[in-house]
């Protein structure tokens, strides 16, 4: 049968009650509510349970205390009712239940002492202290007493003792000598926890007669002292060691008791020689970490904050080279109680139920009892309300007259705790204790908190409403908080309004309004950027924000979460950072913060700064070999741009002190490399680090290496052998650097022979120099030569041999069988044969083919012989002669050519080129207008280029739009030079175009436009025509003719011909008709063109010339021949006497036609020219011999015309870039040559260019 087991009635009842879910009334902590609301007492602070006192000052007992209506305060001392108005010395203080016993004017700290506590209490209860023990300290003296001097054998214990006076609290111990100076301790001597200085072995230094123990009371900051103890240390021969022993704790076991939360010491001295080591350990477990120290040379084991677990045997052990002894200390852990569950007060409304706990332990387990208002609650006053069970006091169904402070009092034999807990009572309508009418601002898509912080007892019900007559709020949208707070987890901007709050219970109703307004959110919509920048550049960062209009946002820089760095260089703006001159400590992470009232946000960005490597440290040779050394180093800070690579330099002290060469590179994750040297070299090495940024700067250098001498391991390079004259080899070598040497001494072995003979070496040995001439050789002949090296110590390998020639000299025959085969007007094809290559007497380096033109076909005259000189490289036979005149007479030779120079050249070749289309003609003038004709006149061309049979006359009507009307062609004969057109429309212009012709074909056309009258009064308007253009090289003069008004300004403009780059502009100065163009480029076609300033932008028509090419250089060097110089001599001489001459007929009153001419005119730009027309003073052209017409174009007879032939000397030669095929053409260069030819014919010798005779004033 199974046994049934029951509970009693009144503990089911009991169970059933404690399993409710009670929940007590909440107080806010409004202070004004505090101030309005009954209140028991509460203990707020007392002095502590022992209180030791110093008798010498004032003793003061705290005892402060709070409740509504303010409590009283009573004392009992030793158990009794202390009558504090009847004791003069003692006073409690003003609203305060603190009591001060005056000590200082005459009391007695003695008689004071005794256990005190302290009631505070008022009508809805009473709080007491614990009970505070009070007792004066005290400091003892010393007792007296004689102390024996200490003698004691070397090597064996000692144990000087303290015996300190008993004092309240313990003194604090220390050993001194006569001058206040600490003992030193060690392993060896060292102070015990009882104060004692122990020996574990003593030494002669030991000897002394001031060991004094001090006692340090800290409550009277007194120290008192023992007498000094003497120690004298004798000496036996030999000391004996001895196995350790314990002087401290005695026996091999001992127990400890401690408090649970103390520190626990425990502690072995043992005596032994040698002086013993001390070790600890716990029986059957660890020594418990983070809590476990050792003190005092591990003499002294503290555990802290000791708790029930570390009870149990703790071993300590000695031990020395003789042996070990050992000591267990059994440690118990005992405890004072202490709180589990304290209790708490309770706010409560009448009817309401509640409990109050209080739970403790401790070894032993601490007993429970209970006190109501001060008074065991066993003899308190009966409230039917109130059930204690145990540790547990039960209330239900309170009422007011139920307010009390009950007291918890748990206690053993190592102590108590005491607990005020109170339990008030309350009956209060329902308060709203959020400010009326609060403003609440949250930003959109946030949570909003709506307050409404209440009171009331019982607890009132809290609802809310949206709007004036908004219905009650409910659903899932919004959260209700226990504290009235109402929340709206996301707000959107339709949550905004006006909402309302009321509390109601049964004795009451309160409501309350607060607003809500939704705020746009602040964001970042441009974010800082990561950077990477180089050290002393600027960088700036961007935080460009967006945010609400009625917010106020706070823009906020940190550098690595901490503020900016207090510096000029830290620029910030409204939208950004911007820093100057950044450093290295710039590097980090740069963040911006935006503050609102409402919100925060923020982006960050990091800053990586850049820079240069630093440079390589602590260079390390190693490894020295004879040929090889190892290198190491450590290399420097890369400053966050990776090492790509490491350049290792030398530098020779030895040869070049003070200048490194590169000797190699390693990758940058190499820091070591093995270097090959070389002999006879004082090396020092450095290492340059290179990222991506650039090069750091060098490391300092590393210590000096001399390598040993050696003979040299190469020959010198470039060796050669080339004569300068025709009897002599000179042989040339680069010399060996100095490292090369390998030792001191350094010389070189210069051998020859002649090749394909069967002759000897000849060798000379020189000093380090780079060249050796062999005299009396044969002219250009063969050699073969050799360079070898050599020092001190011997010779470099054999060195390779080298072809030479000795000095060459001028070829001896000319080429033979010179043709011509004329291939147009302006291009001819000449061939030779070749010279033996024996007669050259050198390198062949090519044929030169000199021609000139001897004269016009089309006209008979004298002409300054030009030279012209093309080269041909190698070993050619024929070339192509460009940029002929057509219809002209020209004759050539051939020369070959070698080092040396030019040879004889071969008999002249005559040939002529056939006709070619004309120039242009010279001029074309219009004059003579009427109603209805013109009269035309011009001038033959300047280069007919063969015999002219026409002249084509093509003209045509402009109206008002500058539109062209119907063209009409007349041909008129070649002997012609005028015409007069009539039937002419009047008052009309006309643009006329005029070209000549010959059997080839037509030449280029000049223009010129003319007007016909209105009437048969002509009026004068501006007109500038017949614009001519004589070219030299760099320079032209441009002559134009002008019909209109006087006190015209001229200019010219001029420009490459069909460039489409603006016209420059050249003012004239006066009103003259011509002016001089400079600095022009040779050889370039331009066109030209003159106006009028304030005429309405009048201008001429166009004309084009071409300057001359430049004069093509010799090939020979004459300045330098011996014929060249005497002719320069005798033409000084003659010139010299044409002086005399001169002088002695100007000073008769003769004078030159063309000094006539120039002191007509006093502006030195027009001295050259002719006041008419343009044309050079008494001199003739260099072809026909007649003065220029009027309005000639003709430049000097150096100018090549574009319009003269469709081939230029651009096109053909080397030294104009023009090249043909291997069909033969010509690949070589031209140069220009002037020489005074003698005349054929009728022709006779000429004066000299009157253009080359302007040069000297242009």
């Amino acid at each position: 049968m199974m046994k049934k087991m029951s509970i009693p009635t009144s503990k089911t009842s009991l169970v059933l009650f404690l399993c409710q879910i009670i929940s007590a009334l909440d107080v806010p902590l409004d202070s004004k509510l505090l101030e309005e609301l009954s209140q028991p007492p509460t203990i707020t602070q007392q002095s502590p349970k022992d209180y030791i006192v110093d008798p010498r000052e004032n003793i003061v007992i705290q005892c402060e205390a709070k409740g509504k209506p303010p409590p009283s305060f009573s004392w009992t001392r030793n158990g009794t009712h202390f009558e504090i108005d009847k004791d003069a010395q003692v006073t409690m203080k003003p609203n305060s239940g603190t009591l001060v016993i005056n000590i200082m004017n005459g009391g007695k700290a003695e008689a004071y002492e005794g256990v005190y506590q302290c009631t505070a209490r008022n009508e809805r209860g009473a709080a007491i202290s614990n009970n505070i023990v009070i007792r004066p300290s005290r400091s003892p003296l010393w007792t007296k007493e004689k102390l024996e001097p200490n003698h004691v054998r070397e090597g064996d214990s000692l144990v000087l003792h303290c015996r300190p006076p008993v004092g309240l609290p313990p003194p604090i111990i220390f050993w001194m000598d006569n001058a206040f100076q600490r003992l030193p301790q060690s392993e060896r001597v060292s102070q015990g926890l009882n104060g004692d200085l122990y020996f574990s072995n003593v030494q002669p230094e030991d000897t002394r007669e001031d060991y004094i123990c001090y006692a340090r009371f800290n409550h009277t900051q007194t120290i008192q002292q023992k007498q000094p103890i003497s120690v004298k240390v004798f000496s036996t021969k030999p000391v004996t060691e001895r196995q350790p022993v314990l002087l401290t704790p005695t026996g091999s076991t001992s127990t400890k008791v401690e408090l649970r939360g103390n520190v626990l010491l425990l502690e072995c001295i043992a005596a032994g020689l040698p002086t013993p080591v001390i070790r600890w350990i716990k029986e059957g477990g660890e020594l418990p970490a983070n809590r476990t120290f050792f003190e005092n040379f591990k003499k002294t084991l503290k555990i802290i904050d000791v708790s029930e677990a570390d009870s149990g045997n703790y071993k300590c052990i000695a031990r020395n080279t003789l042996g070990s002894v050992h000591h267990v200390i059994s440690v118990t852990v005992k405890a004072a109680p202490y709180w589990l569950t304290a209790p708490r007060n309770l706010v409560l409304s009448p009817g309401e139920d509640g409990t109050l706990i209080c739970r403790a332990n401790g070894n032993p387990k601490p007993s429970i009892s209970w006190l109501a208002n001060g008074v065991p609650i066993a003899i308190a006053p009966e409230d039917p309300s109130r059930k204690v069970d145990g540790d547990t006091i039960i209330f239900s169904h309170v009422q007011e007259r139920s307010s009390a402070v009950y007291q918890c009092n748990a206690s053993n034999e190592y102590g108590y705790l005491l607990a005020n807990a109170f339990v008030n009572v309350l009956a209060e309508p329902p308060r709203i204790l959020t400010p009326a009418n609060k403003l609440y601002q949250v930003i959109a898509d946030s949570p909003a908190l709506l307050d409404c912080a209440y009171f009331g007892s019982p607890k009132p019900e809290i609802e809310w409403f949206k709007g004036v007559k908004g219905s009650i709020l409910r659903g899932n949208e919004y959260v209700f908080h226990d504290n009235g707070t109402l929340e709206i987890p996301v707000a959107q901007k339709n949550s905004a309004g006006t909402y309302t709050c009321v509390a109601r219970n049964e004795l009451g109703k309160v409501q309350n309004e607060v607003h809500l307004e939704i705020k746009d959110p602040t964001m970042i919509i441009k974010q800082p950027e990561y950077k990477v920048i180089q050290r002393y550049g600027h960088v700036s960062f961007e935080c460009i924000i967006k945010h609400d209009s009625t917010l106020l946002p706070t823009v906020t820089w940190l550098k690595d979460n901490d503020e900016l760095p207090d510096d000029e260089r830290f620029l910030v703006g409204k939208d950004n950072l911007t820093i100057m001159n950044v450093t290295d400590k710039d590097d980090g992470t740069y963040t911006c913060i935006v503050n609102t009232t409402l919100d925060s946000v923020s982006a960050s960005a990091v800053l990586t700064v850049v820079a240069q490597p630093n440079p390589p440290f602590d260079l390390e040779l190693t490894g020295q070999l004879e040929r090889s050394i190892d290198l190491s180093w450590i290399p420097g800070d890369e400053n966050n741009s990776p090492i790509t690579n490491f350049v290792i330099e030398y530098e020779d002290a030895l040869h070049e002190p003070g200048v490194w060469h590169y000797q190699t590179e390693v990758p940058g994750t190499q820091t070591t490399v093995q270097l090959k040297l070389s002999p006879y070299v004082n090396y020092s090495f450095r290492v340059i680090a290179v990222n991506k940024i650039g090069r750091s700067q060098p490391s300092e250098p590393s210590e000096q290496y001399l390598t040993k001498s050696a003979s040299p391991d190469e020959n010198p390079a470039n060796v050669q052998g080339i004569g300068s004259e025709p009897d002599n080899l000179v042989i040339t070598w680069e010399p060996l650097k100095g490292f090369q040497s390998n030792g001191p001494g350094l010389q070189y072995k210069v051998s020859w022979r002649q090749k394909d003979v069967d002759d000897e070496w000849t060798s000379v040995i020189v000093a380090n120099v780079s060249k050796y001439i062999v005299s009396g050789t044969p002219t250009f002949v063969p050699y073969e030569v050799k360079v070898q090296a050599l020092n001190d110590l011997g010779y470099a390998p054999e060195p390779s041999e080298v072809i030479g020639h000795s000095g060459e000299d001028l070829p001896m025959v000319a080429p033979g069988n010179v043709q011509v085969h004329v291939i147009n007007s302006t291009l001819a094809k000449v061939h030779w044969d070749p010279v033996p290559l024996k007669t050259v007497r050198g390198h062949l380096q090519g044929y030169k083919v000199y021609y000139w033109k001897v004269q016009s076909l089309s006209r008979r005259s004298r002409r300054h012989v030009e030279k012209k000189i093309l080269t041909f490289r190698g070993n050619k036979t024929f070339g192509m002669l460009p940029g002929l005149e057509p219809y002209s007479s020209y004759k050539l030779n051939v020369r070959v050519v070698n080092g040396k120079g030019e040879g004889p050249a071969s008999p002249d070749k005559a040939f002529n080129t056939p006709e070619g289309v004309p120039s242009s003609p010279s001029f074309l003038k219009i004059t003579n207008p009427t109603l209805d004709s013109l009269t035309l006149e011009w001038g033959s061309p300047t280069h007919p280029n063969g015999v002219l049979i026409s002249y084509t006359l093509k003209f045509q009507p402009i109206n008002n739009t500058h539109e062209l009307g119907p063209l009409v062609e007349i041909r008129i004969p070649a002997n012609e030079s005028s015409l007069i057109l009539k039937n002419l429309n009047y008052s009309t212009r006309y643009k006329f175009y005029f070209n000549a012709q010959t059997a080839v074909g037509s030449g280029s056309q000049i223009t010129e436009e003319a007007v016909t009258i209105m009437d048969e009064v002509q009026p004068l308007y501006p007109r500038i025509r017949n614009v001519t253009t004589a070219a030299a090289e760099t320079y032209a003069n441009v002559s134009w003719e002008y019909e209109g008004p006087d006190h015209a300004n001229f200019y010219v403009e001029y420009g490459v011909a069909g460039s489409k780059e603006d016209w420059k502009k050249e003012i004239v100065n006066g009103s003259r008709s011509f002016f001089v163009l400079k600095g022009l480029t040779p050889g370039t076609a331009y066109k030209v063109r003159v106006g009028a300033e304030g005429l309405s932008g009048f201008k001429s028509s166009e004309d084009l010339f071409e300057t001359g090419p430049a004069m093509a250089s010799r090939q020979v060097d004459i300045a330098t021949q011996g014929w060249f110089i005497g002719l320069m001599c005798a033409v000084a001489l003659l010139i010299l006497i044409l002086l005399i001459v001169c002088f002695i007929r100007r000073n008769k009153g003769g004078k030159y036609p063309v000094k006539e001419k120039e002191d007509a005119h006093a502006d030195p730009e027009i001295q050259p020219m002719k006041e008419d027309d343009g044309t050079f003073g008494e001199y003739s052209d260099a072809e026909d011999h007649k003065p220029l017409k009027k309005g000639s174009r003709t430049p000097s007879d150096r100018t090549v015309k574009k319009e003269d032939s469709d081939d230029s000397l651009v096109d053909y030669g080397e030294g104009v870039n023009g090249q043909f095929n291997e069909d033969g053409s010509f690949i070589g260069q031209y140069s220009g040559k002037k020489e005074k030819e003698p005349a054929e014919g009728n022709e006779s010798s000429e004066a000299p260019s009157p253009v080359n005779a302007m040069n000297s004033f242009v």
